[in-house]
Order: structure tokens, then sequence, then C-alpha cells
């Protein structure tokens, strides 16, 4: 308890917010040991995701703090780089335009120009002043900075980095969680999330910042402000999405959710610039709150979170659903059944948006890109266009580093939680996940669609046809115990199962050894052949929570009756969940 109160103690005596100091003062008063504990005994870590979790006092809290330790272990890392970027050097006035403009010493990227960090923030609790507080560091230490003019989705700022020529990217988010958390993501100067060795260069920099009290501060006056210029290139970007200008009708009818984000201004926008009419918001989830009062969770994968746009839907008998998540970077969708309203997968809107991409685009050295826990789906509509196709592991960090060869132009990225990066014949204009061009994208497919009498959910049917039924699922389990992961993933190594839902499992590959295309990881995936079709099972921990995941996957040759080679696909998928779990031991 000793050792607690002292870091405690130490800890009050520089952090500069009123709110964790009281919070703090609280419990030391209350010599309340297990709070202390789970603030000090350990810290957040800082990886590829950046860092993430919830606020409050300590190191084991997002606060300003540990804000100001991340922004300064991150402006060290930046002094030791040189910037080899296509883009103009940095430089940028209000509007987001580049300019010939320097300020501070430090490191440069040639012409005296010094290196240059966008930061841009959402509309959870403490977020404009993480931002705040990240150029002030960045610029005392001599560093230029950019500050997005308010809260703006994250595909906005990862487009702003290369925009504006950024060495590096800041976005204060964290996304989907709830509203008790907060977090810091960090993009490099190619526009793309960091990956290592960079997040152990970085943290190790954190590791080595003193007290953030003696750290040198820019104000207010050192950092530029950007206006609404930079919303306007990004939106200019998107113009030039596949399927823009819309070739359809033009009373194709949406109800949108930003689900209490960030999403709208931006997404409005979008809409008016491609013709669309004006969609249908949900007033309850329209502007930003932090405290997210209709939603259990901000996620619109959870159960019960589009209720609201799925019932305003119903009543206007609309076309189309979309949700963006809180920081517009994920996008749901939802279509009218002759039962109600079915909101899609994942994966069945990255199967459709992977086709709508590459037939409206052109060019030998395109290139389609999803990870190996998504459908295989897209690597069969990319054989029957003629591209190139690359699985890459988990997150967009990833996908957006995959290439089959140095001559790639991706235009098409995806994956099956809700990601999407959609391009055009210049690639994708945002490196990471784009909530708002996703939208862009579905819309136009759906508008394409009315105009020829049909939906949604009859282009899945034609892709049924053509390739395959690809039917996807899932099987999650969480434990108390990490431990319980590290020895069932042992244990599946040393005797993986010899079937699974009545098939026989014909290979394993264990994706710790990784391969030609993808870099070790701690999974396994198990092939499986049946009479009837093939099925696939990717089994990994999850990187965030105490969870081991599984995705599953069965294909089966459709015919015209698809109802029933859907009801024997779901039938199969049950049947592997069913198995998988007895075999995992973990419940």
């Amino acid at each position: 308890m000793n050792e607690l109160r002292a870091a405690a103690e130490d800890w009050l005596t520089q952090d500069p917010d009123p709110a964790t100091r009281a919070e703090l003062r609280a419990l030391l008063d209350a010599d309340d040991e297990p709070a202390l504990a789970d603030r000090f005994a350990t810290r957040l870590e800082f990886g590829t995701a950046g860092l993430r979790g919830e606020l409050g006092a300590g190191p084991n809290r997002m606060n300003r703090v540990t804000v100001l330790r991340a922004a300064a272990g991150l402006t060290t890392r930046l002094l030791t780089e040189t910037p080899t970027f296509d883009s103009p050097a940095p430089g940028a006035n209000g509007s987001g335009a580049i300019d010939s403009g320097t300020s501070g010493a430090g490191s440069s990227g040639g012409a005296g120009r010094p290196l240059g960090v966008v930061i841009g923030f959402d509309a959870r609790h403490g977020s404009e002043r993480f931002a705040l507080d990240t150029a002030a560091v960045v610029t005392g230490a001599g560093l230029r900075a950019w500050v997005m003019p308010r809260p703006l989705p994250t595909p906005v700022l990862a487009f702003a980095v290369r925009h504006l020529g950024a060495a590096a990217g800041v976005m204060v988010t964290a996304s989907h969680n709830p509203p008790r958390d907060n977090g810091y993501k960090v993009y490099w100067g190619d526009g793309a999330q960091i990956l290592a060795p960079l997040d152990a260069e970085i943290s190790a920099a954190i590791d080595a910042v003193g007290r953030v009290d003696a750290l040198p501060l820019g104000g207010p006056g050192d950092w530029t402000v950007l206006d609404d210029g930079i919303v306007d290139a990004y939106l200019e970007a998107l113009d030039a999405l596949a399927g823009l200008p819309v070739d359809g009708p033009g009373d194709l009818s949406v109800v949108y959710t930003p689900m209490h984000g960030v999403g709208l201004d931006v997404f409005l926008r979008a809409f008016e610039r491609a013709g669309f009419p004006a969609p249908a918001v949900v007033a309850e989830q329209a502007e930003p709150d932090p405290d997210f009062p209709t939603v259990a969770f901000p996620n619109p994968e959870e159960p019960g979170a589009m209720d609201l746009a799925l019932a305003l839907a119903a009543r206007r008998d609309a076309d189309l659903v979309i949700a963006n998540d809180p920081d517009a970077d994920r996008c749901a969708v939802a279509v009218p059944t002759s039962e109600g309203w079915r909101t899609l997968t994942g994966d069945e809107v990255g199967g459709l948006l992977g086709e709508h991409v590459l037939r409206h685009t052109h060019g030998d050295d395109r290139l389609a890109v999803t990870t190996i826990v998504s459908s295989s789906l897209l690597g069969r509509v990319a054989e029957a266009y003629g591209v190139r196709f690359a699985e890459s592991l988990t997150g967009f960090k990833w996908i957006m580093k995959a290439r089959t060869s140095p001559g790639d132009r991706q235009v098409f990225g995806y994956e099956e939680a809700l990601g999407y990066s959609v391009g055009g014949d210049d690639g994708v204009p945002v490196r990471d996940k784009d909530g708002i061009g996703a939208a862009l994208a579905v819309a136009a497919l759906a508008a394409e669609a009315k105009r020829d009498g049909r939906t949604l959910l009859d282009l899945l049917d034609d892709q049924a046809r053509r390739f395959g039924l690809h039917a996807t699922g899932a099987l999650s389990v969480r434990v108390e115990d990490r431990a319980l992961i590290t020895d069932a993933m042992a244990r599946l190594r040393r005797s993986p199962p010899t079937a699974l839902g009545g098939r026989t499992v014909t290979h394993v590959d264990d994706l710790a050894l990784g391969s030609d295309t993808l870099p070790p990881t701690d999974g396994l995936r198990l092939h499986l052949s049946g009479a009837d079709g093939r099925a696939r099972v990717v089994i990994r921990p999850s990187g965030t929570e105490p969870k081991l995941k599984c995705y599953l996957e069965v294909v089966l040759p459709a015919n015209d009756d698809l109802a029933a080679v859907r009801s024997r696909a779901t039938a199969s998928l049950d049947a592997i969940r069913t198995d998988l779990a007895k075999a995992l031991r973990l419940s």
C-alpha cells in the first residue's frame, strides 16, 4: 500500500486536471487500496491500436497525464524521423490547403520545414482537451501541429494525414466503446495506423518520459486550427469513389443514424454532393452525446442498437437503413424483407461493395483486400474480375499494408466487423475504414438496384448463384483468466479436432508460424470438407478483451432454391459451432 500511495501522491503533484485530482485525493483519503491498485499497479499499454481505456486517474486510465506522456513519446520518436512522403512538405493554411509556411524548430523535412502532426477528436468526454494537450506537447517539442476545427469522424483525420503531408496523425476516440472510455489512435505519414516495430518504439519513448509538468508546452497561438476546408477536401476525394455520380433513381429513401456520434454533418454533406435525397435522420440519436443515452453500447453490431433506426424506416417505408458508429469509421446496413427489416452482416456488405467497386473501376493493377477472418467470397469475386487479391491479418492496420506486388493499387478493403475502405480508379482516398465513404457506396449500389427494379437482397442472391453461398458465423467465449485462453490454444495445437459439425478437418494452419504472405500471429485455421461443400474455422485470442474468438464459414453450391441452401448453411454453422464449443473446453 505504501508504494501505491507514493505513486498516487506523485501523480497528484503533476496532474493538471482538477477532476482527476479530486478523484485520486478521495481514494487516498479513504485508503481504498483495491481502487488504487486498479489504477496504479499496472498501466494502459501502448500498441498498434494506440491507447484505449476507462477515463479516470492513474496510469491505468485515460486522463491528461496519460495523454501528455503519450504525446511526448510520440514526438520523441518523430524527432528521429526523416520524411520520405510523396506529398508536399508539411505546411497548411486554415483551409487545409498546402502552403509553404514554416514554424518552430526541431527535426525538419527539408527546406527547414518541421515535421507535423495532425490531431483530430470526437465528442467523447475529454476528447477535445486531450487533443489540445497533444498539440501543446507537439509544438513545445518544435514540431508543427494542425488541430481539427471541431469533433469530426475518424476517416477525416486519416485522410488529412496524407492531404497535409503530416508525419503522423492522432485521433482521440474510443470509437464504439462504452461512454466511460476514451482512446488515442496513432497514424503514420502514409495515412495508415501504425504497426510493429513503431508501436514498441513509441511505447519505449513513453516509458522514458519524466514528469509531465516539466514538459515544454506550446500555447494556442503555436498550432494551426484548421477550418472546414479540410472537410471540403475529404468530401471532394469521396466524389471519385466507384459508382459516383449516382447512376440510378433519385428517390432512394434512406434512414440514417450517427448513433450519438460525430457523423451527421459530414454524412449529410456527402449525400447531397452525390445527388441523393436527404435521408431521414433518427432524431433521438442525431446530435453528439458522450453518454449515448438511447443505446446500451454505441455499436451498430450490438443487439438493439439500431432499433430506433429500424422503427423509423418501417414507418417511412424506406429502402435502406445506414448507421455509423460514434466516430463514423464503421458502417452498418439494413434492408426491408417480407418479414421485417434485416441487418446485413459485415461479410454480406463486404461482398456487395467489393463487386460494386470492381465493376466500376479499371486496370490490371487493382487490388482488393480482406482479412483471414472475413469471408472468402471477395477472393472469388476478385478472380472473376481479373483483380489482384490479398488476405491480411485482422484489422485495418494490416489491410492497408497488404500487397501482392509493388505495383498494387488498392481499390477496396474490408473486414467483417463493419469496416470498409472504398476507392475508385485513383485508389482508396482513406487508408483506414471509412463509414462515410462506405455509406455513399452502399447507397449508390442500392440506387442502381432500384433503377433496375431490384434490391440488395437480389444482388446477394446473384452472388450466391455465381460464386456459391458463403455463409459466415461466429463463436466468442469470454473468460475470467486469460491463461485459460493460452491453455486452450496450446491444447488445440497439440490435438486439433478431426471433425466438426459432421465435416472432416482436412488441414490445420498454425498461423503462429507465419507464411509467405502473412506475418506470424496467434491463431489456427481449420479447413473442413463435407459432401455438400467446404467450411473453414479461424480461432484466435482477442487482442483487446479476455475472449477467444472463432470465425466460421460454410460455402455451399447454390441453385434456384436459395432458401433451402441458406437453411442448410445455417444448420451446418450451428453444428460446427456446437462441436467447436465442446472442443474448446472453456465453458
